[in-house]
C-alpha cells in the first residue's frame, strides 16, 4: 500500500455530525440581530414571526393547504410522542422499524402506552423490512428517512390512497432534502436542528384532514399532559397552528429557523435543496464506489439516504478482526479526524454496526465533501498502519 500524504486542503466547514446539523453556508450570529428577545411569544411581533415560521415551512416543502402545521415542544421526539400519545388506540397499529429511532417508537407504544394490538414489522441495519407486510387498515407508525441506518424508504407508493388508518410519518432527517408524498401521510414530524442546521429544542406537527378528524373524534383511554394536548373540548386548539404555541419557544431559535427557511428560498426552494442533498451524496456515494475499505450499509441503492449516509469498513483485513476491535478502528478513525480539525461527529450510531455515519444533507458543500474524502483515504491509511505497528 502506497503510503498517502497528509491532504493539504481541508474543508471550510468541518461539521459533518448528523444532528444538530451544519448551520447554512455563510451563516453568523448576525443572522440573528432582528430577534425579538426579552419580548412574549405571544405579542405581536412574536406571534408574526411564529406564524411566519409556519407559512415559509408549507410554501417551501410544499404542504398541501388542508394540512396543519404547528410548532411544538421537544424536537421532534416532542412532535412523535404527542401524535402517538393523541392518536393511537383507535384501532390496531403496525410499527415499522429498521433503525434506532424506529425500534424506539416501538418501545414507547409496546411497552408505555401498552397497546394490545401491535403488530411489529421490522429489518436488520442496512435493509428496508417487506412493506408489502404492512396493513394500512391499521394505523401505521414508520420513520421515512432511518437516520441511524442510512435507510430510506423510496417513495410514498407503498401506502394506498384508500387507506382506514393513519400513517404516522418520524421525517425528520427527510423533511427539506427528500420528497414527501403528504397525500399518503397522515402526520409528519421534524425538527429544525436536521436539513436547514436550525437549533435544537423545537418540534414541527403537520396533521391531515384525516389526523384532525381523528383527533377529535377520539378520546385516548389515558390521560394526556397538558404539553401533549392538541384539542379541547372536542375540538382542535387551532392555535397552535397559527403560531400560539403551547409552551413558551425561544425566539432565538424561531430567528434562525426564519434565517434558514429564507436561505432554502434563495437556493430554489424544495427543488433547490433536494437538488444540492442530491448532489453532496453523489460526493460519497461516487468515493465509496471506487474505494476499496469502505461500503454502503444500505444494500439496496434505491434506499440509500441522501441526508444521513452510513458507511461500513469493508477492508478485509479490518473484518477479519472481531467485533470489538473492529469498533475500535472506527472510532480510532474518527478521532483522528476530529484531532486534524476537518471531520467533526462522524462515528456511527452507537447502536448502529461500526462505522462512520457522515452528514451530507442541503447545508453542507459538495465541495467539502470533496476535501473529506482525502482525509477518509488519509486518515484509514494512518490507522492501519498504526494498527500492523502495534501488533
Amino acid at each position: 500500500m502506497t503510503t498517502l500524504s497528509k491532504p493539504a486542503q481541508r474543508p471550510v466547514n468541518p461539521n459533518f455530525s448528523s444532528g444538530p446539523c451544519a448551520k447554512r453556508p455563510g451563516w453568523s450570529l448576525q443572522a440573528l440581530v432582528d430577534a425579538p428577545l426579552g419580548r412574549s411569544h405571544r405579542a405581536k411581533i412574536g406571534k408574526t414571526k411564529l406564524k411566519q415560521a409556519i407559512d415559509l415551512t408549507r410554501e417551501i416543502l410544499q404542504v398541501p393547504a388542508g394540512y396543519r402545521i404547528g410548532i411544538v415542544p421537544a424536537s421532534d421526539t416532542g412532535a412523535v410522542e404527542m401524535a402517538l400519545w393523541s392518536l393511537l388506540g383507535e384501532r390496531g397499529v403496525d410499527m415499522v422499524a429498521w433503525e434506532s429511532f424506529g425500534a424506539g417508537w416501538v418501545t414507547d407504544v409496546v411497552k408505555q402506552l401498552k397497546l394490545a394490538d401491535t403488530r411489529l414489522i421490522e429489518a436488520g441495519y442496512g435493509e428496508l423490512p417487506d412493506l408489502s407486510k404492512v396493513d394500512f387498515d391499521r394505523d401505521v407508525v414508520f420513520t421515512w428517512n432511518g437516520t441511524t441506518s442510512g435507510v430510506r424508504v423510496p417513495d410514498g407508493d407503498f401506502i394506498p390512497a384508500d387507506r382506514k388508518g393513519l400513517t404516522i410519518c418520524d421525517a425528520t432527517s427527510a423533511a427539506f432534502a427528500q420528497r414527501l408524498d403528504f397525500d399518503k401521510l397522515d402526520v409528519v414530524t421534524f425538527s429544525w436542528q436536521k436539513v436547514l442546521g436550525g437549533e435544537g429544542a423545537h418540534g414541527m406537527l403537520i396533521l391531515s384532514p384525516r389526523a384532525v378528524e381523528r383527533l377529535q373524534t377520539y378520546k385516548p383511554a389515558w390521560p394526556l399532559p397538558k404539553i401533549f394536548r392538541l384539542t379541547s373540548g372536542g375540538k382542535l386548539i387551532e392555535g397552535i397552528f397559527v403560531g400560539e404555541t403551547i409552551n413558551t419557544p425561544s425566539m432565538l431559535c424561531v430567528e434562525d429557523y426564519l434565517d434558514a427557511l429564507n436561505w432554502a428560498k434563495s437556493v430554489g426552494g424544495l427543488d433547490g435543496l433536494v437538488g444540492r442533498a442530491d448532489a453532496n451524496f453523489a460526493v460519497l456515494d461516487a468515493f465509496v464506489e471506487k474505494s476499496p475499505w469502505l461500503g454502503n450499509l444500505a444494500v439496496v441503492p434505491s434506499t440509500r439516504s441522501n441526508t444521513s449516509v452510513c458507511l461500513r469498513i469493508v477492508d478485509p483485513e479490518i473484518t477479519a478482526l472481531d467485533t470489538e476491535a473492529q469498533a475500535t478502528f472506527a472510532k480510532n478513525l474518527v478521532a483522528v479526524l476530529e484531532k486534524e480539525g476537518v471531520a467533526f461527529d462522524i462515528g456511527a450510531y452507537r447502536d448502529a454496526p461500526s462505522g462512520l455515519r457522515i452528514w451530507a444533507g442541503a447545508t453542507v458543500e459538495a465541495s467539502d465533501l470533496e476535501t473529506l474524502t482525502l482525509w477518509l483515504d488519509w486518515a484509514f491509511q494512518s490507522q492501519k498502519a498504526a494498527l500492523k505497528q502495534a501488533a
